[in-house]
């Protein structure tokens, strides 16, 4: 087997996630449950027996630390095997933060000379998918590549929002030369989406970074490196066709979850053997899940120390959750210890940690909607998000495409009703 170094881009926060991610970066946001985003990066790393890893962390990384720890939960622990956490005072200045994808691997390139791999593999530690990366490395050393990179097929009216790859394809192979490469083009040629999975020969990856990083230090794979390579290298694209959930945006991380109740999806967490640190959130001390003797589930992923004595239907519960008797929820996302008080109903909602909504409380709404006032490029879908630990007063009334930021107290609110489209700070 090569000797492998992987890097994990994990320190960015989107605008998109809203307040999701006013304090954590999006690769540390709960997922379905148990887990972290950045669980299925690592996890794909652990099946693919490469356990070196860099993890380039630096937006509000707090949580993203505790998560991952020593990296035992990932098997990352040991002779030859270790989880770094790469923040950006590796800097010279205390203001060196990374610019860029590229410019955040570029100031730890001793990790890699301390490492010494045959190729250093790139991950985004923000989508939801099972790879076999050492198929990925077969290919890339089939082909004698100096560089791979992975693509999917995306639909050709959303092709404009990837970095998109025009790839030689051959029939009976996973993949062939990458003849272009375009960074969000407004007329896509191609439906070849980067998945932001890239893989180098080592010497390779040096020499273009330091070439690179000379001339500016503000620098991404896609936007920078990737259009001129593909004409200066053997550069070479492999197709992945399994399932690939992204998280980018709030409605997409909102259909992500919405897939694991979709059996044509073909996302199987029991299947995939995602690994999570157990200890975070204390999942690992909380008890069963009690489900009372008049509450009705129907297509719910439930977990450990919820208690459901209401109405559940299509939606995930993190641990902790508590639905009292007569409440409803229904299409939505409640993270660690949110609890729906008697008589409230909750529709298509993503409710942070600690979130507390009151008796006969009315959250959400379906037909046809206001997008958000304030930021109606990111909601209009009918979603409503309520941040970390905010309390709602019993009876309010709240409708769809509203933002509540967190920490908000229950006399925070100036009338029991808003609107459709309403942000709350």
């Amino acid at each position: 087997m090569a000797d492998i170094l992987a890097f994990v881009l994990a320190g960015g926060r989107v605008d998109e996630l809203s307040v999701l991610t006013f304090d954590r970066p999006k690769s540390a946001l709960p997922f379905a449950g148990n887990y972290r985003v950045i669980d299925f990066a690592l996890s794909n790393l652990m099946h693919a027996r490469i356990r070196r890893v860099g993890v380039l962390s630096q937006y509000r990384s707090a949580s993203l630390i505790t998560h991952i720890g020593n990296g035992a939960s990932w098997d990352m622990t040991g002779r030859r095997r270790q989880v770094t956490l790469l923040p950006p005072s590796t800097g010279q200045k205390n203001s060196d933060w990374y610019k860029g994808t590229a410019d955040a691997v570029a100031r730890n390139l001793d990790f890699i000379y301390e490492n010494n791999p045959d190729l250093v593999l790139i991950l985004s530690g923000d989508h939801i998918y099972r790879m076999d990366y050492q198929r990925l490395v077969q290919f890339h050393r089939e082909q004698k590549a100096d560089v791979t990179a992975a693509f999917i097929k995306v639909p050709l009216q959303e092709a404009h929002r990837f970095g998109l790859g025009g790839i030689e394809e051959k029939e009976g192979r996973p993949g062939g030369r990458l003849m272009s490469y375009q960074e969000k083009p407004s007329a896509p040629q191609s439906q070849w989406a980067s998945l932001t999975i890239y893989l180098f020969k080592t010497e390779v990856l040096i020499e273009i970074l330091k070439q690179t990083h000379s001339q500016s230090d503000s620098i991404e794979f896609g936007r920078d490196l990737f259009p001129p390579l593909v004409h200066q290298y053997r550069v070479f694209g492999y197709i992945f066709s399994e399932y690939w959930g992204y998280t980018r945006t709030l409605d997409e991380y909102w259909q992500t979850h919405m897939d694991l109740f979709d059996p044509a999806s073909k996302i199987d967490l029991k299947q995939w053997q995602i690994r999570t640190n157990l200890e975070h959130e204390r999942i690992r001390e909380r008890q069963p899940a009690a489900i009372g003797p008049d509450a009705a589930l129907d297509q719910v992923l439930l977990t450990h120390g919820c208690r459901v004595e209401g109405t559940v239907k299509r939606s995930i519960l993190f641990p902790g959750v508590q639905i009292e008797e007569g409440a409803v929820v229904e299409d939505s996302i409640l993270f660690f210890d949110t609890v729906v008080e008697s008589g409230a109903k909750v529709i298509k909602t993503i409710t942070d940690n600690g979130v507390r909504i009151g008796e006969k409380a009315r959250i959400g709404e379906k037909g046809k909607l206001l997008p958000n006032q304030a930021s109606p490029q990111i909601l209009s879908s009918g979603l409503t998000i309520i941040g970390r630990n905010t309390r709602l007063p019993a009876g309010i009334r709240i409708g769809g495409n509203c933002i509540l930021y967190p920490f908000l107290e229950e006399n925070s609110f100036n009338s029991m009703r808003i609107s459709s489209g309403a942000t709350v700070s």
